[in-house]
């Protein structure tokens, strides 16, 4: 997939611009603060109809203004020449393709997907299980519908089941508690399977990716652990049974998929604890570029590569050894506060940015 153009109205501190890249890579230079970040966000939103810096859309609209919009032009491996067009208000936003309207978000996960790069990557190596079931969640859903609609049904009986916990005498073993447990433990079930198969196939592209980046440190590793081991039915319901009072006592269910985690090793050993700082950070590129080989295998589209000033947290050789390695058929772009060493790689479009202001500085 290659971006030919966006459009951006009132989204956070950019006005009106328009950005055409014409060409396979575009690097955005400039000081912090200027608008660089908001561009990759706005071509992230469009993949997933949310914000990878968090929040909510009336934090995408610009001070003083009611509405923010985004149009994107496209060239798709499966749709052809494309538009997607999103307007974002104050508690919501719509989307459209090509004109027609976007139902729900699950018909945007895995149609149009980007790769975010971000200096906070490092936090899934060091951070708390949130963050790695946030990512993990994104990409195995925008990879694998399938597994979207068995963790939207996962969550709506756990919200369900804790609404009965927080309600008036609930009992273990009676027919409402057997109504939640016929749906919730065979969503959950679905959730824990596919997480396993989908880090077994992040960890199959991580392998030589991280051995790129950091030479002679290795082999990488990702370990599942799921809150619950249970594989069958009859053991999830056991489990859900003994785990009842203390659920009833704390009105909330304390065991599931909603408490999953993966870490990463090395040599077998925690990577948080063994690696270096670089070394961690060389790890979490390297596992953005396996997402990137997982979701291409899966949809049959390149994603977009959005770098969001990540090279200026990597040291020279890493830097060197990103650019070298990205798959020469995707689209980068990179933002930054100072030009990458030896210059821009051939094919590259330059745009200085300043007060939400983009302008191509090399043709």
């Amino acid at each position: 997939m290659k971006l030919q153009a966006i459009a951006l109205e009132n989204f956070r501190n950019i006005a009106l611009q328009e950005v055409r890249p014409k060409g396979c890579g575009v690097f955005f230079l400039g000081p912090n603060g200027q608008g660089k970040t908001n561009l990759l966000e706005a071509l992230a939103y469009a993949s997933i109809l949310r914000s990878f810096r968090g929040g909510g859309p009336d934090a995408l609209i610009r001070h003083g203004e009611k509405e923010a919009a985004l149009r994107l032009e496209l060239d798709h491996e499966v749709l052809g020449r494309t538009e997607v067009g999103i307007r974002i208000r104050p508690g919501g936003r719509s989307a459209t393709c090509d004109g027609e309207p976007v139902r729900r978000l699950g018909e945007m996960l895995g149609r149009f997907p980007t790769v975010v790069l971000a200096s906070g990557d490092i936090l899934l190596v060091r951070g708390g299980p949130a963050l790695r079931r946030r990512f993990l969640d994104l990409v195995l859903s925008s990879a694998d519908h399938g597994y979207l609609a068995a963790l939207q049904r996962y969550h709506r009986c756990l919200q369900e089941r804790n609404a009965w916990l927080k309600g008036d005498r609930p009992r273990p073993g009676d027919a409402v508690a057997a109504a939640f447990e016929a749906q919730l433990i065979p969503a959950a079930l679905a959730v824990t399977r596919k997480r396993k198969a989908g880090l077994v196939r992040l960890e199959a592209s991580l392998g030589p990716l991280h051995l790129r980046f950091s030479p002679g440190v290795g082999p990488v590793g990702l370990r599942f652990l799921p809150d619950v081991a249970a594989e069958t039915e009859e053991a999830y319901r056991e489990l859900l049974e003994k785990s009842f009072e203390r659920d009833r006592i704390l009105r909330a269910t304390r065991r599931g998929p909603h408490r999953d985690d993966f870490a990463f090793e090395i040599d077998g050993r925690p990577a948080d604890e063994i690696a270096s700082e670089g070394q961690q950070r060389g790890l979490v590129v390297a596992l953005r570029f396996a997402e990137l080989a997982c979701l291409r295998e899966a949809t049959g589209i390149i994603p977009l590569i959005l770098a969001d000033d990540v090279l200026g947290e990597l040291d020279p050789r890493r830097r060197a050894l990103f650019w070298e390695n990205l798959p020469g058929e995707a689209q980068v772009l990179a933002t930054g506060t100072a030009l990458p060493e030896g210059g821009l790689p051939a094919g590259h479009r330059l745009f200085e940015v300043r007060e939400g202001r983009f302008e191509p500085a090399n043709g």
